[in-house]
């Protein structure tokens, strides 16, 4: 029978008469009283049958203390004294019920017991036991073992096995069977030879461990106890360890099932069946005389790590990933660990989760495919608010268990040096595998999943805590160096911030002496980590976006083929199957993408990341700028123009890694942003836009922009978002980003890409925001006058773009009205065929597209240069850009209020950003803001292709009908529209007069008379205006095609006379003429103010 089994509770036989005897007989023996020889009688002596026993064992667990009633000395009947009834009690036992055998002579026995009668005991007279009873005592309790084959169950009831070969032993050589230290391994030798051999042997012993460890000595022990006591507990442990090493001790094959500690250490140490903290604490110290525990213990947490890479969260896993953390309070088994093959051997990406020791514990994420298609099961029916509970509830589950992952590794920190290097040399070749995680296709089956690699970054993030603190007083202790002193990341096929293959391989073949500290380590693979990891991960949502979108699409039209088929029910068939299997994979899709949206904007998470990336910035900016910098100090612009080698050599994920986490951030935990970041993210977005030439790739550098952009979405209380107010007030911001986003404006022209062109105009909507964003601040227009004076060539080239941009946008975004007018009005049609009504559709669909993204930019474009004319009228009609502008805004007021405007009707305008109520007046405004300009009215006048009185007309009406402007605007608008009459009549005849001007004097490009005649580097002259505004947009020479700048063409001084000569006389009195019609600025708000009674606004307000 199994010892550590409870008793089945059974109903006792009543003692009768002779056993009552015997009790009282053996009860006088223990306590030592006399009489006890002459008070057993032969035949109770010699009976064999155990009944008295177990009665004994009854009465005696009845006795409530020492001082209860005892049985009389002897049996001679008491008078006159009252009798006394003794009831034998088993605690747990219930009565036999009535009528039964075992009533029958409870009864004869007790009314037996009531004709005696008994005289008060005497009193008990307590002898202590012996140290050999005791210790017998002490062992029988512990092993569940008994030398009297009569005792089956010990004072508590539990079974005792009896072992024959020790009692007989022990009794053949003449001795009291009583258990001793000295016998104690053949007791347990026996008594394991005894235990079923169904059950591990390791049961019995580790519970014979856990009750010698709860055995508690009174205080009066002697150090004899004691040492006993401590002899017991040696004992038991280590046959604990002989069970699962060598089973052959005890007479068992040895079974793998049985033989391990896998199934205890996963019970956890608060189980009763599983190893307690006293176990693994015993265990270290004997570690020095047992060389078997190590290895014992090793191999069973690679078992448990291969029994979990089978697991997912939506599994059993917490009590695999309880057992390494327990592990984890070891540095000694630790070691062992790092050490063993399995810790870090060669494998695939895909396997490393699988196959390595820790590999397992970091795969368990909600974002492994069984795990998402469990916690998110039908997407396609939950609601947002099931989504959002559900993606709560894993953000805990996960955090808890990246915190488990961030103590074990910590452990393995501290453990030794040895397991230190061994850890990270593990996380470095997890970075290294997993290259190909961020390209721009990428095949699962070659790389690590998300959730292993998201597990990673968390933990090196949580390694990096420590010194991360918000005074970076360990910032320098980076050392910028890492990748030339023995690295553990490989980053030679990594693209660099700004050096190519051949310059890097040579820069890093210079090897340096010495090694890198922890820090370093670390911070160098948690950069990694956000490289490989989380910011692939994120980035994966843009992929998994496109997807559902296509599956959906693709669903609907399989849905629709349904009817057309019904008749057919094979084809039915076979797109039944195709249907399911395309409703799968947006299951699939759907599941992955919540689960990845509900993990990765977890406020905890990104807290924690951002503080990271605040730290890699400063950072990154020292090294750049090679200075102290820190968040309160400046850096000082443009950075130097020779660039920092270790700066150009440092991989591009450097930068990569911040931009793609912030711009996740502002769009998912928006406020976790107003806390956790400030000026230094301005400062590097200024700082690398303003001195552009230190980073290679030219979207990098836009997405610089885009940080800004999203840094003034309102956000809460805050209506300029979390960088507003430091771009407005902040006197670094003050300083340099004008002038930065301004010089990002021009160099997005032509950046290289093949979609440069499509490219430039979201980065340029996006410097539009930021400018509006500052513009409240007086200070940025003075920069704006200031740079138009001091820096022209830089200023034109920005005016000339922003006129591109105008009018590019605008052609675009209006060109598609009337083609949306057309596909509307023939899907009015009711006679049309499906076939052809999808084809509309289609079209329609995509000429709606592009109108609505086109007009979105031409809005912005056109309210910047309100903005800009404002302030700068003068800068925006120098020559070199006037005739354009004037050009540009006569085409689209002809288009707004001409006879093409009836073609941009269409359905529902708003839809398409479309309105123009807003548009017509903006394009006015303009006109006000640069009519004070002679030059201005010149060249609208001049325009002879969009230029027209009864236009201008036309948008008077319809300013005054719609009421679209006050008075003021409406009287200064109508003066300007006379002195463009007046102007167009003297062009018309300065025209005239210059018509007869030698074919020499006349530009060969533009065919009008030049004034500034130079040569260019192919000999050919043109006009410097005309040269100027192809420079702007075609940095080549018109003739040859061959790069040239305006510093290249030679001035035609001699031709430049000859013109001056023939045109002196005709020119002065055009000039006279046209200054003489032309309003000023004072006429035009003294007009404004006489038509509305002296209350008229400011035009240029």
């Amino acid at each position: 029978m199994d010892p550590n089994q409870q008793p089945p509770a059974a109903t006792p036989d009543a003692p009768d008469k002779e056993t009552m005897e015997q009790i009282r007989a053996r009860r006088l023996a223990k306590l030592g009283g006399p009489g006890t020889a002459s008070a057993i009688s032969p035949a109770a002596s010699s009976s064999s049958t155990p009944q008295p026993d177990k009665a004994l064992s009854n009465l005696a667990r009845a006795e409530p203390s020492p001082a209860a009633t005892a049985a009389a000395a002897s049996s001679s009947k008491i008078a006159d004294k009252a009798p006394q009834i003794i009831r034998p009690v088993s605690r747990d036992v219930p009565e036999p019920p009535p009528g039964s055998s075992a009533s029958r002579k409870r009864e004869r026995s007790l009314s037996h017991v009531d004709n005696l009668e008994c005289q008060p005991a005497p009193r008990k007279q307590y002898r202590e036991p012996t140290f050999e009873e005791w210790t017998d005592k002490l062992l029988t309790s512990i092993l569940r073992v008994s030398l009297d084959p009569n005792q089956t169950f010990d004072s508590s009831g539990h079974n005792l096995t009896y072992l024959p070969g020790l009692s007989q032993e022990i009794r053949s050589e003449g001795q009291e069977p009583l258990l001793s230290i000295d016998r104690f391994q053949e007791a347990v030798m026996e008594a394991g030879s005894l235990y079923p051999r169904s059950k591990p042997l390791f049961e019995y012993f580790l519970a014979c461990w856990k009750r010698v460890n709860r055995f508690r000595i009174s205080r009066a022990s002697t150090p004899e106890k004691e040492e006993a006591l401590k002899e017991a507990k040696r004992l038991c442990f280590s046959n604990c360890i002989f069970a699962v090493t060598m089973p052959e001790m005890f007479s068992r094959e040895p079974d793998p099932k049985h033989d391990s500690l896998v199934p205890y250490i996963l019970d956890g140490v608060a189980k009763e069946e599983g190893l307690d903290f006293e176990f693994y604490n015993e265990a270290m110290t004997r570690i020095e005389e047992d060389d078997s525990i190590v290895p014992l213990f090793t191999k069973a947490m690679v078992e448990i790590s291969t029994a979990l890479s089978n697991k997912n969260m939506s599994g059993d896993y917490q009590p695999h990933v309880q057992a390494l953390f327990t592990y984890s309070r070891y540095p000694a088994l630790l070691n062992a660990l790092a050490e063993h093959p399995t810790f870090l051997m060669a494998q695939s990406a895909p396997n490393i989760e699988r196959f390595t020791l820790l590999g397992p514990f970091f795969r368990l994420s909600p974002l492994h495919p069984e795990a998402a298609g469990y916690d998110f099961a039908s997407p396609r029916t939950l609601d947002k608010a099931r989504i959002s509970t559900t993606q709560q509830s894993l953000q805990m589950t996960l955090a808890a268990h990246q915190d488990h992952l961030t103590g074990i590794t910590n452990a393995f920190i501290r453990a030794s040096i040895s397991s230190r290097n061994k850890l990270l040399d593990w996380f470095a070749y997890i970075l290294n595998a997993n290259h190909k995680r961020t390209a721009t296709y990428v095949d699962p089956k070659t790389v690590s999943t998300d959730g292993f690699m998201v597990n990673v970054s968390v933990v090196l993030d949580n390694l990096c805590k420590p010194f991360m603190d918000n005074s970076f007083t360990k910032i320098d202790r980076i050392q910028v160096d890492y990748f030339r002193r023995n690295p553990r990341l490989d980053i030679k096929e990594e693209t660099k911030l700004n050096a190519d293959q051949e310059h890097s391989d040579a820069f890093y073949s210079t090897k340096l002496e010495g090694e890198n500290n922890f820090i370093t380590e670390v911070f160098f693979l948690a950069l990694a980590a956000h490289q490989y990891g989380s910011e692939a991960t994120q980035n994966k949502l843009k992929d998994l976006d496109r997807q559902i979108k296509r599956l959906e699409q693709n669903i609907v039209l399989m849905e629709a083929e349904r009817p057309k088929i019904a008749h057919r029910p094979h084809d039915l068939l076979m797109l039944e199957a195709a249907l399911k299997k395309q409703i799968k994979m947006l299951e699939a899709a759907l599941s992955s993408k919540f689960a990845i949206e509900g993990i990765m904007a977890d406020k905890t998470m990104q807290t924690r990341s951002l503080q990271f990336m605040k730290y890699t910035i400063v950072w990154l900016l020292r090294v750049a700028s090679q200075s102290d910098y820190l968040p309160w100090k400046k850096i000082k612009l443009p950075l130097p123009a020779t660039q920092p080698e270790v700066f150009r050599c440092l991989p591009e994920y450097a930068l990569q890694v911040i931009v793609d986490n912030l711009k996740f951030t502002f769009r998912y935990r928006p406020e976790v942003m107003v806390s956790a970041i400030g000026d230094e993210v301005v400062a590097l977005c200024i700082t690398f836009l303003e001195s552009s030439d230190y980073i290679k790739n030219p979207y990098l550098k836009s997405s610089l922009v885009s940080l800004l952009y999203r840094g003034t979405w309102p956000v809460y209380h805050l209506k300029k978002g979390v960088l507003g107010d430091i771009l407005t007030g902040t006197k670094f911001a003050n300083d340099y980003l004008l002038h930065a986003v301004m010089k990002y404006y021009i160099e997005c022209e032509s950046n290289g890409t093949s979609s440069a062109f499509y490219d430039k105009f979201n980065i340029r909507y996006e410097i539009f925001h930021i400018i509006k964003c500052v513009w409240s601040n007086d200070h940025y227009k003075k920069q704006l006058t200031e740079s138009s004076r001091v820096d022209r060539d830089f200023f034109v080239r920005f005016v000339n773009l922003l006129m591109n941009d105008a009018t590019y946008v605008l052609d675009e975004a209006l060109g598609n009205f009337p083609k949306i007018h057309d596909f509307q009005q023939k899907l009015r049609d009711p006679n049309l065929s499906q076939e052809d009504r999808a084809k509309i559709e289609s079209d329609l669909h995509d000429a709606e597209n592009k109108a609505s993204s086109y007009m979105q930019l031409a809005n912005e474009t056109v309210g910047m240069m309100k903005l800009f004319t404002q302030t700068l009228a003068g800068s925006f009609t120098m020559p070199e850009v006037v005739h354009r502008l004037a050009g540009m805004l006569d085409f689209n007021l002809d288009l707004l209020t001409g006879p093409k405007s009836r073609t941009l009707k269409v359905e529902n305008p708003d839809k398409y950003g479309f309105n123009p109520k807003i548009l017509l007046p903006q394009l006015v405004d303009i006109y006000l803001n640069l009519g004070s300009t002679p030059a201005f009215v010149e060249a609208v006048a001049a325009d002879g292709r969009s230029y027209k009185p009864e236009t201008m007309a036309a948008a008077t009406n319809i300013l005054r009908s719609k009421s679209l402007k006050d008075p003021a605007d409406m009287h200064a608008w109508e003066v300007l529209c006379k002195s463009f009459e007046e102007a167009k009549m003297i062009v018309d005849q300065a025209d005239l007069d210059f018509g007869d001007a030698p074919p020499e004097f006349e530009d060969p490009i533009m065919g009008d008379l030049m004034k500034d005649p130079v040569i260019l580097p192919s000999k050919h002259v043109v006009d410097r205006s005309t040269i100027v505004q192809h420079l702007l947009s075609d940095p080549k020479d018109p003739f040859t095609r061959q790069p040239m700048t305006i510093d290249d063409v030679v001035p035609d001084a001699e031709l430049k006379a000859k013109i001056e000569k023939w045109m002196e006389e005709r020119r002065a009195e055009i000039r006279g003429k046209v200054e003489g019609v032309t309003p000023a600025a004072g006429d035009i708000a003294g007009a404004a103010e006489a038509a509305t009674g002296g209350d008229a606004m400011d035009t240029t307000d």
